[in-house]
């Protein structure tokens, strides 16, 4: 199985050896950031720093001339990694032996949502989620498919990786978080993660829905999870919550509106693209799940992108709806945490990646090889070497 490995710029950038050292675990690629939310990261082996606290979403490069004049647009990176930092480090990447693959974040960006407000999910409470832009409304849809076209195809790689190209919800791995009160599921996370937006307002609207009486339904129904109730499980609790009709009249705006925007974004990647370039999709395959995995359809996405990177940390039981999906030679990426503070395995990584491979998975992902301690990249070593 072919590997590659998850890297920030600043890994790269002002280490000298990083770009070997990242070739001697036994990976031939790497997915490099060139779009990236804001974050704080360990670099335990840099020379020159320890933690890089990336202050906002950015772009890892000069952004181009197409955003000039237009409300919405991607903010440069500050000193965590200025100029163009991700073809610096593509560079040595590539010099190392690697073939390097873009990683774009997308629909996940609290600057854009704290400049423009008016961009964000907005829950039945009123509440607005900065971190989280409406895939919707098309201002922000437009900004999310320019962005997957110039940050995806920088100069020197050979594919992309888009993540959060769907909606983003409530959960969110913010700084200082303070919402595991009460422990929500997954149909509590769904009724949290519904817009309501204008654009969504309308579009519920166009699915038979008023939007005010959904937003009471929603408050009505989760006043007893508020409380301590239990909360009925997965897709059916959602239906039991709402009621099914309603359920899954929320679904189809949400899922036509995520569908259409991953379809333009990737169409877009590939027109700026050199023949040959892969566009692969970070992806869940539960079409109603939000975050940074989005929900697909698996048979429609596979139709549309050149594979999927699917999270499998925990277990590859999400490979399974993905596995014969695709055209002859699609990607089917085992993404797998290998940084044991992080609640990654790089004890079990070969056998994670047996299960994985038996499940369909052609490719492994290894996140992530900047944060990862010694003793967890000699783990990593290890494996590949038995694989």
């Amino acid at each position: 199985m072919r590997a590659g490995a998850f890297l920030y710029p600043w890994d790269v950038v002002g280490d000298p050896g990083a770009a070997a050292r990242t070739a001697a675990l036994g990976v031939r690629s790497v997915t490099l950031a060139a779009a990236y939310h804001s974050t704080r990261a360990l670099t335990p082996r840099h020379p020159r720093h320890r933690v890089v606290t990336a202050g906002h979403a950015a772009v890892l490069y000069p952004p181009g001339d197409r955003w000039r004049g237009r409300a919405l647009h991607p903010y440069p990176a500050g000193d965590w990694a200025p100029g163009d930092a991700y073809g610096e480090a593509a560079d040595a990447l590539a010099a190392a032996g690697l073939d390097v693959h873009s990683w774009v974040v997308l629909a996940h960006n609290s600057r854009l949502g704290e400049d423009h407000p008016d961009t964000s999910v907005v829950n039945a409470y009123g509440d607005r989620y900065p971190w989280a832009p409406c895939v919707a409304q098309p201002a922000t849809r437009a900004y999310l498919v320019d962005l997957a076209a110039e940050a995806a195809v920088r100069p020197g790689a050979h594919g992309t990786e888009l993540e959060s190209l769907g909606w983003y919800g409530l959960a969110h791995p913010h700084a200082h978080d303070k919402t595991a009160g009460v422990a929500l599921g997954e149909a509590g996370q769904y009724l949290m993660s519904l817009c309501f937006c204008p654009s969504c307002r309308t579009g519920y609207g166009e699915h038979g829905l008023d939007a005010d009486r959904l937003a009471h339904t929603v408050r009505a129904a989760l006043e007893p999870v508020w409380r301590g109730a239990p909360e009925p499980e997965g897709w059916a609790g959602v239906a039991e919550l709402l009621g099914e009709e309603t359920a899954w009249a929320t679904r189809a705006w949400r899922e036509e509106r995520a569908r259409t925007v991953q379809e333009a974004a990737v169409a877009a990647v590939r027109a700026a693209a050199p023949d040959g370039f892969r566009v692969l999709l970070h992806a869940d395959p539960a079409p109603y799940r939000c975050g940074a995995n989005a929900g697909v359809d698996p048979a429609h996405i596979l139709s549309v992108a050149d594979g999927v990177v699917v999270p499998c940390t925990g277990g590859a039981g999400r490979l399974a709806p993905f596995a014969g999906r695709g055209r002859a030679g699609a990607v089917l990426a085992a993404n797998l945490t290998v940084v044991s503070g992080m609640g990654g395995r790089p004890d079990t990584l070969a056998a994670d990646a047996a299960r994985a491979r038996d499940l369909g998975a052609n490719e492994l992902r290894l996140y992530h090889a900047g944060l990862a301690s010694d003793a967890d990249l000699a783990a990593v070593r290890s494996a590949l070497g038995r694989l």
